[in-house]
């Protein structure tokens, strides 16, 4: 999910991306990763909002060729993407028995955003 966040922030943004394939990461770095990529994904998405840009162009240079993407339909993609996936991780930790677990939402999202400034 980070690697997925990284990528499609960077690309949209026009920044050159290379994936990077490590395996043994910290969840520190992971979350100052994600950070990194919300904080792009975000100023890219203001941008787009701004100038009122949702169905203007970008490359996509990771396709193979590469393809001409949209800009409001990759910004759904990766929120939406992303949350199948958050919604997955939720529901193993569930079954595991993790208590606490939150709910996933964006309203909890945002109350938890609110209530608990950034790292």
């Amino acid at each position: 999910m980070v690697r997925n966040v990284e990528a499609w922030g960077a690309l949209m943004a026009g920044e050159t991306f290379e994936i990077d394939r490590a395996t043994d990461v910290s969840m520190t770095e992971l979350l100052d990763r994600l950070d990194a990529a919300a904080d792009r994904l975000a100023r890219v998405a203001r941008r787009v909002r701004d100038h009122d840009a949702w169905d203007e162009t970008w490359t996509d240079t990771l396709d193979d060729p590469p393809r001409e993407k949209p800009f409001g339909t990759a910004i759904a993609h990766v929120i939406t993407h992303s949350m199948h996936h958050r919604a997955q991780v939720i529901a193993m930790l569930r079954r595991l028995g993790v208590e606490g677990v939150p709910e996933g939402d964006v309203f909890s999202w945002e109350k938890r955003t609110n209530d608990h400034p950034p790292r």
